[in-house]
């Protein structure tokens, strides 16, 4: 009776320091619902007033000191057949992009990001995700290799209101979120749009050097240090 009593108490210990540390988290959609409003209106007021710059710098100082070190939701998507794929089904650390077809990659960046996540592929899962139909994240799909998840969300089926609300309507997109093994949120970073007459060499390399680090010092920082392979020996295409 002893022994039950004493194998009852531990478990129950455990269960509740369990719960007790799920509560200290902070999610990723709750933060938002806390400061995401006094954002927007200085946000708006700033591009109003066509201050580019303090824009940018609000949007740094959200991620900065309200949104980094929070636990992203499990948010869910669907793959290129139709089937529900949830973000904490992948197990390494996460690079994840939103997209959608009418918002185009820099002519550089889909090779850059090709030739990232075949040098990354053991250490990174690389997620795409479209707001787009099945039919068009399928055939933009073909862009990315195989190292790279391409998912996505169709608004127009007015099912997935959660994850479309806080991942595309908070901050637009293309936006970057590099999430850690632990689900924390390491950083949230918008694309940067390269002058358009940019060569297609050289917005490879501006995106390459982008991405890469982002990569190293926000997914991998703490587990080893970065390579240094040299951006002139990589082929853009």
């Amino acid at each position: 009776m002893e022994r039950f009593l004493l194998l009852f108490f531990i478990i129950f210990g455990i269960n509740i320091q369990a719960q007790t540390a799920d509560w200290e988290k902070l999610y990723f959609s709750d933060a938002l619902a806390i400061y995401l409003p006094k954002y927007n209106k200085e946000a708006k007021a700033a591009y109003r007033h066509r201050q580019f710059k303090q824009a940018e710098r609000l949007f740094d100082t959200l991620v900065e000191t309200k949104l980094k070190g929070t636990h992203i939701d499990n948010f869910h998507f669907l793959n290129l057949k139709g089937k529900k794929r949830s973000l904490y089904s992948f197990k390494k650390p996460i690079y994840l992009l939103t997209y959608a077809s009418w918002c185009v990659p820099g002519k550089g960046e889909i090779p850059a990001l090709n030739e990232l996540a075949e040098q990354y592929k053991d250490r990174i899962d690389f997620v795409i995700v479209f707001w787009d139909k099945k039919k068009i994240a399928k055939d933009l799909s073909k862009k990315f290799n195989s190292h790279i998840n391409v998912l996505y969300i169709d608004e127009t089926t007015n099912n997935h209101s959660f994850v479309v609300e806080n991942l595309k309507h908070s901050f637009g997109l293309p936006t970057c979120y590099l999430i850690a093994t632990n689900r924390q949120i390491t950083n949230i970073k918008r694309s940067v749009f390269h002058p358009y007459n940019v060569s297609k060499e050289k917005s490879f390399e501006l995106n390459y050097k982008a991405i890469k680090s982002a990569i190293t010092n926000n997914l991998i920082a703490n587990f080893q240090k970065p390579e240094t392979t040299k951006i002139s020996a990589i082929s853009p295409h």
